[in-house]
């Protein structure tokens, strides 16, 4: 394959459990956040909502990963990823320039549990994300199933400032311009960002719109609290929010799920530990 080397890159093989894709398009949203997606093997399968271990070459000749949710749903041609930009950080100081044309090395085994199979059957599906824990839920809602299964989804995203709310006009819209599930989203699914740094018309952390019901607003309906029996909900971003809300819908008497045993919410424990 040729693609252009980043300067301190040494030339990437494949693998036993790591292909070289090539980078097919980059978007800086702003100094602290970028998306790319990459080119998709054939043989490559996920379900939305799933992750799977991305990376470049270290400076010792290993590749250097780490674990990125795709946001692009399950039957897209290529691979979207959602990604912070840390200046000092091992793989994302590296990551952060990659140009189209670029390789990377992508698993060849996705996993995880942000799936609609860790839960059990519901009515209302709440998808609660901080920073780039918003990846998952742009795959999920992109894929038709999720609206078989329920019948109002609500994508919730809080960040720092008003830039960091990647994909907004696409939320904004519904997804408008999705042929498969454009017309179900219309319907069914509600966007609600919070930033919690600068001026915005919601601007409480997930905690606070749980407590003073701003999450069950407009197409939600009723009731105006979480109600293990009906409702649904994912967690995805800080550690510090997951525990926080974790134990609130523990509270609420919902129970974690996983693929083996599934439940009224999920966490990615392969993020949080």
């Amino acid at each position: 394959m040729e693609g252009r080397l980043l300067p301190d890159q040494f030339p990437l093989e494949p693998t036993p459990s790591l292909s070289v894709e090539t980078v097919v398009s980059v978007r800086h949203w702003n100094d602290f956040l970028f998306s790319f997606t990459i080119t998709r093997p054939p043989s490559f399968r996920f379900r939305s909502g799933e992750f799977v271990m991305i990376g470049l070459m270290g400076d010792n000749g290993r590749p250097l990963l780490r674990a990125y949710s795709m946001a692009s749903p399950a039957y897209d041609e290529v691979l979207e990823f959602l990604s912070i930009k840390v200046p000092d950080g091992p793989l994302t100081s590296r990551l952060q320039k990659i140009k189209e044309g670029d390789h990377i090395y992508l698993g060849r085994k996705p996993t995880g549990t942000l799936v609609a199979d860790a839960l059990l059957p519901g009515r209302r599906l709440f998808l609660l994300g901080t920073g780039t824990g918003l990846a998952p839920w742009m795959s999920l809602i992109r894929d038709p199933d999720i609206y078989d299964r329920f019948e109002q989804i609500a994508v919730v995203h809080s960040v720092r400032g008003v830039s960091d709310l990647a994909y907004r006009e696409t939320l904004e819209a519904r997804l408008a311009d999705d042929p498969l599930v454009g017309e179900m989203a219309a319907e069914r699914l509600t966007y609600i960002p919070t930033v919690t740094r600068e001026p915005f018309h919601t601007n409480k952390r997930i905690e606070g719109l749980m407590l003073d019901g701003t999450l069950f607003q407009g197409s939600l309906g009723e009731p105006k609290n979480f109600d293990p029996v009906h409702d649904r909900v994912m967690l995805c971003g800080s550690m510090t929010m997951i525990k926080e809300v974790a134990a609130m819908l523990e509270g609420f008497g919902f129970t974690e799920g996983a693929n083996s045993h599934p439940g009224e919410y999920v966490i990615e424990r392969a993020f949080v530990g």
